[in-house]
């Protein structure tokens, strides 16, 4: 049977998987239709650092073979994953968006780039991080243009990754997340966007920026697509002293699944209200408007804003330990900003460090009584839509408490702003409860945009 290229490259991830299962389409087909789409609009975009049109062919054709010999039980049979270039891939180089790292071929795959190929799936490319991970921008550009055709931000750092999946590129891509860098792409280019509980995913094989923050997250075109990546990719790894040995989630099947009853939501303005864009208050005036009833409006604890403070002081000591060797040897290669964050993050004392890292626990005690009235908090992704230009990736401040907290969270492309560009609304769960948050959001999506489910 041949389906439409242009078809092909539209499926999600979980529609795609059962067309090539069923036999409907070939692997290489499906590889061809998407390359299509690259060459129509990736000079556009600009989302990916490697992508080797004979390798990905090679391993479309590798998915055929074991079709032929029967072998399509994994979770992820013959779909394709973008992966950020702060990942290590034995077949691809990996070089984290600096100069400094130019060229450099990892010897082995990191943790969950093991489990997408034990699980069926393979590496599309890798797609373009900011610098280290952290606030330079990289290349990538929006793929939505707005009516005054201005170019705007991807977002940041996992730029390539939420980029490659809103312009039809990959269905499924990989990122990850120390402040905002998973949740703040999806928002701005539209896409889910969803970074589990902190230790859920190993970071085995990925730049360490700051191992008190950094997480995987994963970006999809559906809840179906996230669900099913993230809970590929999830598990313990011991080489993560984060990671726990524990049951694998059913995330895939509780996000396709109804809520026994209609879920309430705590609606939370956060500290930085005042910040958010008009045209970006008015949506989300709206959507609580029309989920009048299942919303109830929490005032968070003083010391929440306080937080941001605390984040920073850890998160910039560790980037100044973790990238010491880059800038002692090529600090003129660096970005102006990276060089501010390391040289701050040297003078952050060891007692502050130890006395910001001790405040998680006691945050999330004084944040867990919230749950008990709610199943999910809904607050902004981000302040507004994605900013013009390419100077910046724009403010990570709306995700900072949470991944601080180490709390699940997910961007849901549900809103827009007033230039027609995307804006997501985040939903945050309870530590350690991601299969929850991930119903509820089902039915956010149901509610409030019933076509997008």
């Amino acid at each position: 049977m041949s389906l439409d290229p242009v078809l092909l490259a539209s499926f999600s991830a979980t529609e795609a998987r059962e067309r090539l299962v069923a036999g409907d389409c070939s692997v290489r087909d499906y590889a061809r239709a998407l390359l299509a789409r690259v060459d129509a609009i990736e000079s556009q975009v600009q989302a990916w650092a490697h992508l080797d049109r004979a390798h990905v062919l090679a391993q479309a054709g590798a998915a055929d073979e074991a079709r032929a010999r029967g072998e399509t039980d994994g979770p992820l049979f013959g779909l394709p994953v973008g992966v950020k270039d702060v990942i290590d891939t034995a077949d691809l180089p990996t070089e984290h968006g600096t100069v400094l790292h130019a060229g450099r071929m990892p010897r082995d795959d990191a943790a969950v780039v093991r489990r997408l190929r034990a699980a069926g799936g393979w590496v599309m490319g890798k797609t373009v991080t900011t610098e280290l991970a952290t606030y330079a921008p990289g290349k990538t550009r929006n793929p939505h243009v707005p009516v005054s055709g201005s170019v705007h931000t991807p977002g940041g750092s996992s730029s390539g990754s939420a980029a490659a999946v809103a312009a039809g590129m990959v269905p499924l891509a990989i990122g990850t997340q120390t402040n905002g860098s998973v949740i703040r792409p999806a928002s701005f280019c539209g896409v889910y966007g969803f970074k589990p509980s902190a230790g859920l995913i190993p970071r085995t094989g990925v730049l360490t920026q700051s191992p008190a923050f950094d997480a995987i997250g994963v970006f999809g075109r559906t809840l179906d697509d996230v669900a099913l990546l993230a809970q590929t990719l999830t598990g313990h790894d011991p080489q993560d002293p984060l990671t726990q040995l524990r049951a694998a989630p059913p995330w895939l099947r509780l996000a396709a699944a109804d809520a026994p009853v209609p879920p309430r939501l705590g609606w939370v303005a956060t500290p930085f209200w005042s910040r958010v864009q008009p045209d970006a208050q008015t949506a989300f005036g709206e959507l609580l408007a029309s989920l009048e009833g299942r919303v109830t409006s929490f005032e968070l604890p003083a010391s929440a804003a306080e937080a941001v403070g605390w984040h920073r002081a850890v998160m910039e000591a560790d980037i100044a330990g973790s990238f010491e060797l880059e800038y002692e040897r090529g600090r003129d290669r660096l970005s102006a900003s990276l060089r501010g964050q390391i040289e701050r993050g040297r003078q952050v004392t060891a007692v502050d460090y130890r006395k910001a890292l001790a405040r998680v626990p006691v945050l999330l005690e004084s944040l867990d009584s919230l749950f008990d009235g709610c199943d999910a908090l809904l607050t902004p992704a981000t302040l507004g839509t994605a900013p013009a230009g390419l100077e910046s990736t724009g403010d990570p401040l709306m995700c900072t408490l949470w991944t601080y907290l180490g709390m699940p969270a997910l961007s849901l492309p549900l809103l827009q702003g007033a230039n027609g560009l995307p804006l997501g609304v985040q939903l945050v769960g309870r530590r350690g409860d991601d299969a929850r948050l991930l119903r509820t959001a089902r039915w956010l999506v149901r509610t409030a945009s019933p076509d997008s489910a």
